[in-house]
C-alpha cells in the first residue's frame, strides 16, 4: 500500500503495515509452529473461595496424548517464585504495601472463578482440554468477599488472613487541613458517589504463549507490553537466575488497552513447562476463558466533594475512592487508582485539593490498567461534580468551567497533587471544540429532537492525562553495507502503528526513502534497554530516542564522510541525506558511506525529566427514546492537544478508538459478580455487551497543538486522549437528558440499552 505523502513528521502518511497484515502475512502467536510444539490448558478453580482439599491427577496423567500435568506443589517444589507487583505504596499505618504471594499455581487456596489450579501439556491442544477435565479437585468452599464499596470494617474470612478488612494500601496527595479550612467556608458544597464499573479488555486476538528452553535460555513468544521489563521480573522474582538467560519475543499483536501488560501465570507456566518437558509449549485462551483468566480494569469507587464560593470559584476539592484490586495483586494493580489521584484536579484551578484511595482485595480476578489508567476516573469524578454544581448553582455549565480553568499565563503550573503542566491553552481549546460541535445551535436541535419524540442531552468535559512517565527507553539505527536501514526499538506494540511512525521519524532525520528503512520492535535482545507500549509513551520516549540515534548516526556519519572525502571534519555539513564539504559540490551519500566503511550502527538511550500532559475537551450529543430506552449517540466532537502531531492519520484512529471503548464503558460494559458466590456472570459476550458499529456517530477529531518541551520532538501521549474524555462526555449527557425526569433511569426491556446513572 503506496502513500500518497512523503515519510516525514506531520505528514498523514498511511500505516505501512497495513499491507502485510490485510493479505494475511501476520505473524501472530496463533500463526507460530514450532517444531515438536506441545500444547497447554489451565485447570480452573470452580470456586470463588476454597480450600484445596485433594487433588487426584491419575485420570489425566493417563490420557491419549498427554505428556506432563503440573500443580502447585510441583511449582513450590521447583522453588518458582511470584509473581511481584512494581508499584510503590504504603498501607494506613505508613508500612509499605504487603508482599503477599501470587504463585502461577495455587496449592492450598484459591482465590478466584479461574484461579489456575493445573496445568496440562498435551500432543495437541485438544488432547490438553480433554485432559483438563479429567484432572479431579477437592474443595472446601468458604465464603467469599466480592463487595468493596463500602468503608474498611474486619470481615470473618479476610482474602488474606493479614488484611483482615482487606485493605492493603493508602494513599494520600494534597493538603488535608487546607481543604477542610476551605470546606468551612464555601458558599456552595456538592457531594457525589460516583462508581467507575469493572470492565474487560476483550482485544482482537485473545492472550496466548509459546514458551521455548533452548541452548540454557528461556525464550517467550507472545503479546507483551514490556519484554525488558518482563525479562528482569522473571529472572529476578520468578525463576531466580541471570536476567541474560531470558529473551521476550512479541510479533504481531492484537490489541491490548493495558490488558498484555500485566505478567501472567500462562507466561511462567509455558516457560516451566518447555524447560522440564524439553520442548516448546503454546497456549492459548479460548475466549470464553480470556473473561476468566484476563485481568479487569477500572473498578472504582469514589466519594467526592467540591467546594465552591459565591460566586462560582472552586475552593476545594476532596474525594475518598476504593480501589477493586481483586484476589491477588498484579504487576501494575494499584496503579490505576494512583494515577487517578494526581489527575483529579483536572483542567482547573483548584486552590486546595485533598485525594485519598484505598486498595481493596476481593474474591475476583486481578484488576490492572486499562486503556486511560485512572485518566477516564479521575475525569469523571470532577465533570460530574462541576455538572451538579452548574445545576444546584444556577449557573451556565460551560461559564462554570470556563471560569476555572487554568489559563495559559499561569504555564506552568503546579496542581498540589503532584503534577506540573508544562505548557497548554485550556480555553482555546474549549473555545475551538464548542465551535465546531456547533454549541450554540444545541437548543435548536433539542426542539427538534423532542418535536421528534426523542430527548436530547449534550455532555461537555475537559480532560488532561499524564502520559510517557519517565523510563528508558532504547533505539538503535543500523546502516548495512547496501545502505539499507533497520531501526530497532525497545517498544512493542499491539496495533499502533510504530512501523510507520517510526519510519516517518527516521526518514526525515536522516534524508532517506521510506522504501530503505524497517522497524523492528519487541524484541528484548535487539536492544540494551526498553521500556515498553503503554502510557501513550511510545511517541515520546521511542520518538526521542530514534531522534537521538539519529543525530549519533549523523555525527558517525560525518566523522565517516570526512575520512573517505579527506576534509576536515568541521567542513562536513549533512543535508537531505548528504554529507558535503561545505563551499564545494564534493558530496557522499549514506550508501556511499557505509558501502566503503562496511555499515555502522548507533544506539541512544532516552529518559524524560517530566510526564507530557496532553489536553483536550470532548462534547457529546445524545437521544434517548422515551418508548424504549434506547440511546443513541448522535453528535460527537473532541479538540486534543496532544504537541506535535507526527502522523494526524493515525492519531485520529488512535482519538476514534479510544472514543469508542469510552462510549462502550458508559452505555453497554460491565463486569458483574454474584454478590453471594463469587461467580462470574458476564463470561461471554452473550452477557457482556461490547459496543457495535451501529452504536456510534462519525466522530469529528481536530487537533490543537502546542508543543511541549520537555522532549526533542514536542510530542505529547495521544493514544489514550479518546477513552479519558469519552466516559464523563457520555455520562454526562445522558445525565443531562434525563436531568428533567430525575437522575436514575433503568429499562428492563431492553437490557443492552439498559444503564443505571450513578
Amino acid at each position: 500500500m503506496s502513500s500518497d505523502h512523503p515519510f516525514i513528521s506531520g505528514a498523514p502518511v498511511r500505516r505501512v503495515e497495513d499491507e502485510r497484515l490485510l493479505i494475511g502475512g501476520g505473524q501472530f502467536l496463533d500463526d507460530q509452529v514450532f517444531p515438536s510444539m506441545a500444547y497447554a490448558a489451565v485447570v480452573r478453580s470452580p470456586y470463588a473461595h476454597a480450600r484445596i482439599t485433594e487433588t487426584d491427577l491419575t485420570r489425566a496423567k493417563e490420557a491419549p496424548g498427554v505428556l506432563l500435568v503440573l500443580t502447585g506443589e510441583d511449582y513450590t517444589a521447583d522453588g518458582l517464585g511470584s509473581i511481584p507487583c512494581q508499584d510503590v505504596c504504603f498501607t494506613r499505618d505508613g508500612s509499605p504495601l504487603p508482599k503477599l504471594p501470587f504463585p502461577a499455581l495455587a496449592r492450598d487456596r484459591v482465590l478466584y472463578v479461574g484461579d489456575a489450579v493445573a496445568l496440562v501439556i498435551a500432543e495437541s491442544d485438544v488432547a490438553a482440554r480433554d485432559a483438563v477435565e479429567m484432572v479431579e479437585v477437592s474443595y472446601e468452599v468458604l465464603p467469599p468477599v466480592v463487595d468493596f464499596r463500602e468503608p474498611r470494617e474486619p470481615v470473618a474470612d479476610p482474602v488474606w488472613a493479614g488484611c483482615p478488612a482487606n485493605e492493603v494500601f493508602h494513599e494520600e496527595q494534597g493538603d488535608q487541613q487546607s481543604t477542610k479550612a476551605a470546606f468551612t467556608g464555601a458558599a456552595h458544597i456538592v457531594r457525589q458517589r460516583l462508581v467507575n464499573q469493572r470492565v474487560s479488555a476483550n482485544p482482537l486476538e485473545p492472550r496466548g504463549y509459546i514458551g521455548c528452553y533452548e541452548s540454557n535460555r528461556y525464550i517467550l513468544h507472545g503479546g507483551v507490553h514490556s519484554p525488558h521489563l518482563f525479562r528482569a521480573q522473571l529472572a529476578k522474582d520468578i525463576f531466580h537466575i541471570p536476567e541474560d538467560r531470558f529473551r521476550l519475543i512479541t510479533g504481531d499483536v492484537g490489541g491490548s488497552f493495558g490488558m498484555r501488560g500485566a505478567l501472567f501465570a500462562e507466561i511462567v507456566l509455558v516457560l516451566w513447562a518447555a524447560r522440564k518437558l524439553g520442548r516448546p509449549v503454546k497456549w492459548v485462551a479460548s475466549r470464553s476463558e480470556s473473561f476468566l483468566s484476563d485481568h479487569h480494569g477500572r473498578d472504582l469507587c469514589s466519594d467526592a466533594e467540591l467546594a465552591l464560593d459565591e460566586t462560582g470559584r472552586f475552593l476545594a476539592l476532596q474525594v475518598s475512592a476504593r480501589a477493586n484490586l481483586g484476589a491477588y495483586i498484579s504487576v501494575k494493580g494499584p496503579r490505576s487508582a494512583l494515577n487517578a489521584l494526581t489527575m483529579l484536579a483536572g483542567c482547573y484551578q483548584i486552590p486546595a485539593c485533598f485525594v485519598q484511595a484505598d486498595g481493596i482485595m476481593t474474591n475476583t480476578i486481578p484488576t490492572a490498567p486499562y486503556r486511560g489508567a485512572g485518566g477516564p476516573e479521575a475525569a469523571y469524578i470532577l465533570e460530574r461534580l462541576i455538572d451538579k454544581a452548574a445545576r444546584e448553582m444556577d449557573l451556565d455549565r460551560v461559564e462554570l468551567r470556563r471560569r476555572n480553568l487554568v489559563p495559559e499565563k499561569a504555564m506552568p503550573y503546579d496542581t498540589g497533587l503532584g503534577l506540573t503542566y508544562d505548557c497548554g491553552q485550556f480555553e482555546r481549546v474549549l473555545d475551538k471544540a464548542l465551535s465546531v460541535a456547533g454549541f450554540a445551535e444545541y437548543e435548536q436541535r433539542m426542539v427538534a429532537s423532542k418535536d421528534a419524540g426523542k430527548i436530547r442531552g449534550l455532555g461537555i468535559c475537559n480532560v488532561i492525562e499524564q502520559t510517557a512517565r519517565p523510563n528508558k527507553e532504547a533505539a538503535e539505527i543500523s546502516f548495512n553495507d547496501d545502505g539499507e536501514v533497520t531501526v530497532f526499538l525497545g517498544t512493542a506494540p499491539q496495533g499502533q502503528g510504530h512501523e510507520t511512525i517510526f519510519r516517518q521519524l527516521a526518514c526525515e532525520a536522516l534524508g532517506i526513502e521510506s522504501v530503505h528503512v524497517t522497524v523492528k520492535t519487541g524484541d528484548s535482545d535487539r536492544t540494551s534497554v526498553g521500556g515498553g507500549t503503554f502510557n501513550s509513551r511510545s511517541a515520546v520516549c521511542g520518538g526521542a530516542a530514534v531522534h537521538q540515534a539519529a543525530r549519533e548516526i549523523i555525527q558517525h556519519g560525518r566523522e565517516l564522510a570526512a575520512d573517505q572525502l579527506e576534509a576536515a571534519i568541521e567542513d562536513i555539513v549533512f543535508t537531505d541525506g548528504l554529507f558535503e564539504v561545505a563551499g564545494t559540490d564534493r558530496s557522499l551519500s549514506f550508501k556511499e558511506i557505509v558501502s566503503e566503511a562496511g555499515g555502522f550502527s548507533e544506539e541512544a538511550v532516552y529518559l524524560p525529566d517530566a510526564p507530557t500532559i496532553p489536553q483536550g475537551c470532548h462534547i457529546c450529543e445524545i437521544e434517548i427514546d422515551p418508548e424504549t430506552g434506547a440511546i443513541r449517540v448522535d453528535r460527537y466532537v473532541t479538540i486534543d492537544d496532544v504537541g506535535t502531531v507526527i502522523n494526524p492519520m493515525l492519531l485520529e484512529g488512535q482519538i476514534h478508538g479510544g472514543v469508542a471503548q469510552g462510549i462502550g464503558q458508559a452505555l453497554f460494559e460491565q463486569i458483574r459478580y454474584d454478590p453471594e458466590t463469587g461467580q462470574l456472570l458476564t463470561g461471554s459476550f452473550m452477557d457482556y455487551a461490547m459496543p457495535r458499529a451501529d452504536d456510534l456517530c462519525s466522530f469529528v477529531s481536530e487537533t490543537h497543538p502546542v508543543p511541549t518541551a520537555l522532549n526533542p520532538l514536542g510530542v505529547k501521549g495521544a493514544g489514550e486522549a479518546g477513552t479519558v474524555g469519552a466516559l464523563p462526555a457520555v455520562m454526562s449527557a445522558v445525565a443531562d437528558a434525563l436531568e428533567p425526569y430525575g437522575r436514575r433511569y433503568r429499562n428492563a426491556r431492553h437490557p443492552r440499552k439498559s444503564m443505571a446513572l450513578y
